[in-house]
């Protein structure tokens, strides 16, 4: 089995799930930073009270999405891109809103939030170009003969790619 690259598909499906638990990772870190910045914001624009409450809606749904990477196929893999669009768009529209707050922009909480908040946006992208590099690899190795082969008896099976829309590449605007 080895001769024929077993093994090697093997490594390179492990190293997709671990690049998967990566894409995981940094979203749970944006995730995880959105209830400080809806407190932050809620003390100064307490009358924001729709768009605060859209940014929590759209932090639970893209919390509720959860995929083990068994789970990943190009259905669940859109689910999951869906709702993180529907966060990073309730982002945007909270620091649109921001705007009309100078103490609260000036706020020392609120800027190394929004600091954490656009170098944690910046990693989504990395891990998620990652994950596709090695889903790439590992769908390349699955597919070429004889490899091909043993893939099928094996039930090495092709994993998707994440591929966002033209508006979710676009990090939202954080800056002031």
């Amino acid at each position: 089995m080895t001769s024929c690259g077993y093994n090697k598909m093997v490594e390179l499906r492990e190293s997709v799930d671990a690049q998967w638990a990566q894409v995981e990772n940094v979203h749970q870190r944006r995730a995880d930073l959105i209830p400080n910045l809806v407190s932050t914001v809620k003390g100064y624009a307490m009358h924001e009270q729709e768009t605060l409450e859209s940014v929590v809606e759209a932090r639970s749904k893209a919390t509720d999405v959860n995929l083990s990477v068994d789970e990943i196929n190009e259905q669940t893999l859109k689910q999951f891109q869906q709702a993180q669009e529907g966060l990073s768009s309730a982002l945007s529209r909270l620091m649109v809103v921001v705007e009309s707050y100078p103490d609260l922009k000036a706020n020392q909480n609120f800027l190394d939030l929004q600091a954490q908040l656009e170098g944690t946006e910046n990693r989504i992208s990395v891990e998620r170009n990652k994950f596709n590099e090695a889903t790439r690899s590992y769908n390349t190795v699955i597919s070429k003969f004889p490899r091909n082969l043993i893939a099928m008896i094996f039930s090495f099976e092709r994993k998707p790619y994440f591929e966002a829309d033209e508006a979710a590449q676009k990090v939202p605007e954080v800056q002031f």
